[in-house]
């Protein structure tokens, strides 16, 4: 508790709102195996707890999501572990050649970071036929990487099982399950020393939920069209740890998720809270800054008004920002959002 009070006066002190603190997730280890084949029925996900669930990706501003979605984690010696729950009446999909823009489809996806340096992070998405898009990303998009299309996590294993029955448009489903086993001997690529987590260890980790408007027409699902544009409606974008705005890409605001050797339903741990979140946050803000007053004015600047003392340094085409947080590490951002420490 006491740690609790502290970060919520840490956070207050720089403008940031308890709520805004990202969503956070013990990952105890299996004791069994985990046989993937959607039914999440093995007796070591009767153990782990469900996340939270899932909210609109813009948080409060927008209604809660439709439909109910969360998670469940595990890990072991050699794979990290996601089950996830999708509540849905109509259960559709199209997609089936691998590394589509499957996000077209309704969709589950999973993002990792690592190292949490914004940096280096991986992208996952998969359909109700088990369709699936795996990718890597060099930095956001906001900071001009593509998409690497052409990495493949190898050894991956998914399942899906559904409570109804797909593209049937006469019948009522329940919901569809999923099952992921990601291989450590790929994610440990980008990860810290290109190892797997150790106990007491913490990544950067977020769910998505894509969600389309759909109807009936000719005895098939299709999305639905607003008449006013004659195009389709948006789509809902639903999360575990909410964004603020409608973009996944900004792993900053992405949950944590602690690893303990600890055996799912054993000893019940707590995450630990990451007291520095506040100057990372208050370090996005200044890059977001940086960025604003070099598109208006062709140069980065070396004076910003801050909460914290910081140290700027800039080039004609680069920046450099440093904080000290609440730990006494110094932070720092780059003009590419990387963050880092000391």
């Amino acid at each position: 508790m006491k740690s609790f009070v502290m970060l919520f006066l840490i956070l207050l002190a720089f403008g940031v709102s308890a709520q805004d603190y990202p969503e956070s997730y013990m990952c105890y280890k299996a004791n069994a195996d985990i046989t993937i084949d959607g039914l999440l029925s093995d007796e070591e996900w009767s153990k782990a707890k469900w996340t939270s669930k899932f909210v609109d990706i813009e948080g409060n501003k927008k209604p809660k999501p439709k439909y109910k979605t969360r998670v469940k984690m595990l890990w072991d010696e050699n794979y990290f572990y996601i089950a996830a729950e999708l509540k849905e009446p109509h259960i559709w999909a199209k997609l089936k050649q691998r590394d589509t823009v499957i996000f077209y489809d309704n969709d589950f996806e999973v993002f990792i970071d690592p190292q949490g340096d914004n940096h280096r992070y991986y992208e996952f998405e998969i359909n109700a036929l088990n369709t699936i898009w795996d990718l890597m990303l060099a930095k956001p998009y906001r900071d001009g990487a593509p998409a690497i299309n052409a990495w493949d996590i190898k050894g991956l294993k998914s399942a899906v099982k559904i409570y109804g029955t797909l593209n049937n448009p006469d019948d009522k489903d329940k919901k569809w399950t999923i099952e992921i086993a990601f291989p450590w001997k790929v994610l440990r690529e980008c990860a810290y020393q290109g190892r797997k987590p150790k106990s007491g260890e913490q990544w950067r980790v977020n769910f998505s939920r894509v969600n389309w408007e759909i109807e009936v027409k000719n005895g098939k699902y299709q999305k639905k069209m607003n008449p006013e544009t004659g195009k389709v409606y948006p789509e809902y974008n639903w999360v575990w740890s909410p964004q603020g705005v409608i973009a996944m890409h900004q792993p900053e605001t992405w949950g944590y998720v602690e690893f303990t050797d600890e055996i799912v339903g054993g000893k019940e741990l707590t995450p630990r809270i990451d007291e520095d979140y506040p100057a990372k946050i208050e370090l996005i803000r200044l890059y977001n800054l940086e960025k604003k007053m070099y598109k208006k004015y062709g140069k980065y600047f070396n004076k910003i008004t801050s909460g914290y003392g910081v140290l700027i340094e800039t080039t004609s085409k680069q920046f450099l920002i440093s904080i000290q947080a609440a730990s006494g590490k110094t932070w720092y951002i780059n003009q590419e959002s990387k963050i880092w420490s000391e």
